[in-house]
């Protein structure tokens, strides 16, 4: 069942309930949580490991429209360097800022009404927030260190380790044959 299609669950860690903030434009409320992490939040070969925690700090501000929600989350990335294959471990911190549209406060137009987050009942989810702004957030390709040498091509010898690794320059095959000749040591 998609995000957007589910009924929310007060329940979730990371579903807030706006109830106290109410519906007059200016009035504003700080949240702090530790949420568990939902699961495939990253690309191949970095992400955020299912069920670890995510701190917010969130600032929730009744607008006109809706409740725009602004603040940070704190998260964990554990992934692999795409040239040596050495295991990461990180922290991110990122930004973000969405306005919850109230129900029925539609004013955008039908291009962007996939962009629109809604507010269900009082009810918002963080989640496809969290996900686009850590998603975005990543590394395309995460690197060690940026100097990773990464692994020989020829024997997966990591060179990072062994920087002056070599082996002897390959035979071109069409030359191959002349190897068998005998050797004349004159």
């Amino acid at each position: 069942m998609d995000a957007a299609a589910r009924p929310l669950d007060a329940r979730s860690d990371l579903v807030i309930d706006t109830y106290e903030l109410g519906r007059g434009a200016g009035r504003s409320m700080l949240v702090r949580r530790t949420a568990e992490a939902p699961a495939d939040l990253g690309i191949e070969v970095i992400g955020v490991p299912q069920g670890s925690p995510v701190e917010f700090d969130l600032r929730l501000e009744s607008v006109v429209e809706g409740v725009l929600v602004t603040g940070t989350a704190e998260v964990r990335l554990a992934g692999q360097c795409v040239r040596c294959l050495v295991e990461l471990t990180d922290t991110s911190v990122v930004d973000f800022q969405e306005l919850y549209v109230y129900p029925g406060n539609e004013a955008g137009d039908a291009e962007t009404e996939d962009e629109i987050r809604h507010l269900e009942g009082d009810l918002l989810d963080l989640e496809p927030v969290l996900r686009d702004s850590v998603v975005l957030d990543l590394p395309f390709q995460p690197l060690c260190r940026p100097d990773c040498l990464g692994l020989c091509p020829d024997c997966g010898a990591d060179l990072n380790e062994d920087p002056e690794h070599e082996h002897d320059a390959p035979i071109d095959p069409r030359w191959a044959g002349l190897g068998s000749w005998p050797h004349d040591e004159a």
